[in-house]
Formats: structure tokens, sequence, C-alpha cells
């Protein structure tokens, strides 16, 4: 298990994980944005690798998929981005979140190599079964990098024990069915789900998917152990592409009205 991950929730305060696409808008904004987020105490970092067919998100982190490609983002750039991060802060976890594709091209034994020699703690492969990950998962583990595995509301008992079958770092919920940053949950339903999710294992959980706002986050957070908020942060981005200096007090803004609502 990642040193990183197993620290930050040792600690008993709820997690804010936010979800950023590397090199969106640019690589050099993209890092600022990060700055900006870690300066405002945010717990765990996801960076999205860019895809030109990421199926599980929703319009809003498919356009910043494109806009990152458009620019000529390239995986090895995002490894760069997280050296940047790791400059400046060596204690946040740093999250990968993306396609099989992205590490198949580069092959297995270099992606987790370069993942460990960068900073890199945990992988959440949207697109990539348990019952398929076993060499992705044997080369994590070898570097101590947790391979994050996704549990759905449709997600029975037989394959919830399949799913914890090798699970590491924490669990990530996704709190509705369908695409990101689409629909919002039914709160009582996601806390009933989560709860019998805990009676069979001691690992983190924290959800993600429709998590839009503070009030989203007030309400999720006291029966979960963190939360990812996403969509919303790439929607300052996108709506602010003409004027830097905004976006980014933007994100500071939101994001640090995020983090106080999970403190109360």
């Amino acid at each position: 298990m990642s040193e990183r991950i197993k620290k930050i929730f040792e600690a008993r305060s709820k997690k804010l994980v936010t979800f950023t696409t590397g090199g969106d808008p640019d690589l050099n904004t993209s890092l600022e944005i990060l700055k900006t987020i870690i300066d405002n105490g945010i717990d765990i970092i996801e960076i999205g690798m860019p895809f030109s067919d990421p199926m599980a998100d929703g319009p809003t982190i498919q356009e910043s998929s494109v806009r990152s490609l458009a620019n000529g983002t390239k995986i090895n750039d995002i490894f760069e981005i997280v050296m940047a991060v790791r400059k400046f802060n060596n204690e946040i976890p740093i999250i990968l979140m993306g396609y099989y594709n992205s590490i198949f091209n580069l092959g297995i034994d270099n992606f987790t190599t370069k993942c460990a020699k960068t900073g890199i703690d945990g992988l959440i492969i949207v697109d990539l079964q348990p019952e398929e990950d076993s060499e992705l998962y044997t080369k994590s583990k070898e570097k101590n990098i947790d391979l994050i595995r996704l549990i759905t509301p449709t997600t029975d008992q037989k394959r919830l024990n399949t799913i914890l079958n090798n699970a590491s770092g924490f669990l990530y919920y996704v709190t509705v069915t369908g695409i990101t940053g689409q629909n919002s949950a039914n709160i009582e339903d996601l806390k009933k789900s989560i709860n019998t999710i805990k009676t069979s294992t001691k690992l983190p959980i924290v959800a993600g998917f429709g998590i839009k706002n503070r009030n989203d986050v007030e309400q999720i957070s006291p029966f979960t152990d963190g939360v990812v908020v996403g969509s919303s942060i790439v929607n300052i981005i996108k709506e602010n592409l003409n004027d830097k200096h905004k976006m980014i007090n933007k994100i500071k803004t939101f994001t640090k009205d995020l983090k106080e609502g999970m403190n109360e």
C-alpha cells in the first residue's frame, strides 16, 4: 500500500479529492491549477490521463481530454506534471485516473516504473476489470502503488467479493449509474449501499461521480471516508479559457468552499 495514501487515511478527518485532466487547458495552467488546489488543503489529487475515447466520462471531462490532446499532451507530459508537483509538495497522494490503452501503449513495466519514480501513489483504470488486471496489479504492488477499484450501485455481493480481492488504497464508489458529471445520487440509497459495503471491507470508501458542490459534499461526506469533485472544477476551466487569472481565482474560491464544507 502507498505510504502517502495510508498516512492520509490514518487521520480521522474526511478526505476531499479533486479531479482535473492533466494538460487542460495547457501544461503550465494545469500545473498552476494543481498548485492552487493543493494550497487550499485538498487531501488527494486525481490527475486524468487524457484519452481520445473516455467512455465513462460525461461531456465536460471528455472536452477536457480533447483540449489537452489538442495541445499535444502525451503520457510523459503527465509524468512531468507529477514531478513538478512533487517539487513543492511531497506529502499529498497523487492518483492517476484513466484508460488502459494509455498504459498498454507505454508498456505495463515501463508505466509502473515511471509512476514509482515520479511519485504516483495510486491508479484508477476505469475500463480495466478485476478479472483482467492481474499483470498491472502485480507490477503496481511491487512498487507500492495502489490499484484502486471502482464499485457501482449495481455491484452485488458476489461481484463485490471479486472487486475486494487484491483491492488496496481505498475503494472508489461511483454514486450514480452512467457517466461522470451528470446526475446526482439519492442520498439515502447511497448511505445504505456504502454502509453495506463497509461490512465487507476495512478499506476507506470514497464517493465520486455526481458530486458537484458544497451542498453535495456536506450531505455525502458524513457517511463516507471522502468525496471526489471533478466535473465542476473542469467546468470552471471550460468557462474561463480566455481569462486564466479569473479561472485560477474561481477554482481557488470553489475548492476552498468545498474544503470548508468537509469540515462542518
